[in-house]
């Protein structure tokens, strides 16, 4: 074959562990569909080889697979190379490939396909497509990953399924309502995760909803929230704020005088109302007058309430957070009796009254993974138990910075936020 072109194409792979992937060649996309990931690289070079016959100048390649991201040079006589770090675009076409730094391991797997067993993902984006989202959002090209790298190179690509759902869920979490919502968090087992979802539902909301989130701890038995949030100039907490409910609800307040008595967030963009977790419950018995009066102020000040809650089901001051609730979201590990405690908690509400019936079965399942060692199994295992039970189930998967200190958002791990923006979207269809 007689090279046609001078100018090399700008070239990328991305392929799956399931063996689907494409090949891209400037903006022609040819689909690669194989029995395995090995298959469909050795595929993928026989593309790229029959490609590289058409120019005078090898192919410069970016791939992308499970196994990361390598840099090839692939010439028309079926050489394959790995590009070196330092090798210079040798075209006029500004390829990312080569004028951008990436890590490349000892061998790319591209070059010498081994098998591969495919792993299970933790975490699969919920699916999403254009129609769920406005024309304006959908039709902008890809952003995110090599996809969004090559549209700002000037070669406009579709975003990808992940982004699509990325969007979708970013437009979800991101609407406004006409009146307050309620949200409540609640598992009768102590450890199952509520604090963590509290604060994570909070910060999605307010990151990308805009201000007017407050995460309330509605616990009178030793509440975690404030230990686990940033304390602001003050150290207010609940008890301090009902003396000045009646000043607070006068009609010529100003917004800012809330701020004396919560939290905020100052990279999560939210506000804490915390509970006196160093006294016992005795000594600030909260009634379920005073759940009233605070919820009042609440609704006031902010457009959206996440209440955390103590592990008594029996307690009127948990009872009255059921009654204010829009909806309801219940905290579980990846712990059978974790799982077990939040569908009994399901079943009584169930039978409670009407509302809490309708709650139920409106419900948000969030399970995150606090065990690393967890097995795929036992996560299918408690997601279809609450399948029949819940409106939605979301695995979040094991990541170290929920476990224990102060929990930052942006301290996650992106599968870890990208879980939670799920949740946080699962979440707003309810409301």
């Amino acid at each position: 074959m007689t090279p046609t072109n001078s100018l090399s194409p700008v070239c990328a792979v991305f392929l799956r562990s399931n063996g689907v992937g494409e090949v891209l060649i400037n903006q022609h996309s040819t689909a690669v569909s194989a029995a395995d990931l090995t298959s469909a690289r050795k595929k993928s070079i026989e593309i790229l080889i029959k490609e590289a016959g058409h120019y005078t100048n090898p192919l410069m390649v970016i791939c992308s697979d499970p196994d990361g991201l390598f840099r090839l040079v692939v010439h028309a006589d079926g050489t394959v190379t790995e590009a070196p770090r330092d090798m210079k675009p040798t075209t006029d076409t500004g390829s990312i490939y080569v004028t951008e730094p990436l890590p490349l391991p000892p061998s790319s797997p591209l070059l010498h396909p081994q098998p591969f067993e495919s792993q299970p993902t933790q975490s699969e984006p919920a699916s999403a497509s254009r129609r769920d989202l406005s024309p304006e959002l959908s039709e902008v090209p890809a952003e995110q990953g090599w996809r969004g790298a090559l549209a700002r190179r000037g070669i406009p690509l579709p975003p990808s399924d992940a982004e699509m759902a990325d969007r979708a869920h970013r437009a979800a979490v991101s609407r406004q309502w006409p009146e307050p919502r309620t949200i409540a968090v609640v598992n009768g087992k102590g450890g199952a995760g509520k604090t963590p979802t509290v604060i994570c539902l909070a910060a999605i909301f307010a990151r990308f909803g805009g201000p007017g989130v407050l995460a309330w701890d509605n616990n009178q038995t030793r509440g975690t929230l404030g230990w686990r949030t940033e304390q602001g100039p003050h150290q207010a907490t609940l008890l301090d704020l009902l003396p000045a409910i009646p000043r607070l609800l006068e009609a010529d307040t100003q917004a800012t005088d809330i701020n004396q008595y919560v939290h905020h967030q100052s990279r999560d963009l939210f506000d804490v109302l915390r509970s006196k977790s160093q006294v016992l419950a005795d000594e600030q018995r909260i009634t379920p007058y005073d759940v009233d009066a605070i919820w009042r102020v609440a609704t006031k000040y902010y457009r959206l309430i996440i209440m955390d809650s103590g592990n008594d089901e029996s307690d009127p001051m948990w009872r009255r957070m059921i009654d204010h609730c829009d909806q309801l979201v219940i905290a579980t590990t990846t712990r059978a009796d974790h799982a077990e405690a939040g569908a009994l908690l399901l079943e009584a509400l169930m039978r409670r009254n009407e509302h809490s019936s309708y709650l139920v079965q409106n419900s948000v399942t969030v399970i995150t993974q606090s065990d690393p060692k967890a097995s795929e199994e036992s996560i299918r295992r408690i997601r279809g138990g609450y399948l029949s039970l819940s409106r939605s189930v979301v695995h979040v998967p094991y990541d170290p910075s929920m476990l224990e200190g102060t929990l930052f958002f942006d301290n996650l791990k992106p599968a870890t936020q990208r879980a939670w923006l799920a949740a946080g979207a699962a979440v707003a269809a309810g409301m």
